[in-house]
């Protein structure tokens, strides 16, 4: 049984229970004076509208450069996987690897998770709605890894400004990237993991 079966609504904001009344138009929390919904309004639509927003910026903040490293007035702006290749080619495996997972692959991980929750809510996707819910809590716990690139070039940029000698400079690739992680987190967050259960529940004013 479900709380909204037993006339319960959670606030979001303090996760107080008050008992559900259909003689108020709005209703708010006893505790906080929060706004309750058995559902986020717009959950599915302010999701989509965030991951689609993130997908597109994911090209740019790959293919433009992300930073550039110049030493003695030379240097080459590089993007992400170009950085990763030439850690790579220097024997910095480990860091290589660790840039790779955080860069590349746990983003692509995120939109994709993300994507398929939508479309498994949307459609009643016949699918395990534990292995759902654990896939969310996945992506909420990696989604603050996704900022690594972004603190080591913050601090590359603040430490590394040696005039002619060294510098660190930020390219538009790090500002689409920051998008991306921030468009995806508020993704994750937008989102009411309550409609995972819905699923084999009909309920009609989730969207």
């Amino acid at each position: 049984m479900r709380a909204l079966d037993a006339g319960i609504l959670v606030c979001t904001e303090c996760h107080h229970l008050n008992a559900r009344d259909d003689e108020q138009e709005r209703q708010y929390c006893s505790r906080c004076g929060a706004h309750v919904t058995p559902r986020r309004i717009n959950s599915l639509a302010r999701t989509w509208a965030l991951l689609v927003t993130a997908t597109i910026l994911y090209i740019p903040a790959n293919v433009l450069p992300i930073m550039t490293v110049s030493t003695f007035g030379n240097g080459a702006p590089s993007t992400i996987m170009s950085g990763v290749v030439e850690l790579a080619h220097h024997g910095m495996f480990p860091i290589a690897a660790l840039v790779f997972i955080a860069s590349i692959l746990v983003p692509t991980f995120k939109l994709v998770g993300i994507a398929l929750l939508l479309y498994s809510v949307q459609r009643h996707q016949p699918l395990s709605a534990r292995k759902r819910i654990l896939m969310y809590r996945f992506i909420e716990w990696i989604g603050r890894w996704s900022m690594l690139d972004i603190f080591v070039i913050a601090i590359l940029v603040t430490a590394v400004n040696f005039g002619a000698f060294a510098r660190v400079e930020a390219n538009p690739g790090a500002v689409a990237f920051a998008c991306v992680v921030v468009l995806t987190m508020l993704a994750a967050i937008t989102f009411d993991p309550r409609l995972i259960w819905d699923n084999t529940e009909p309920y009609q004013d989730h969207e």
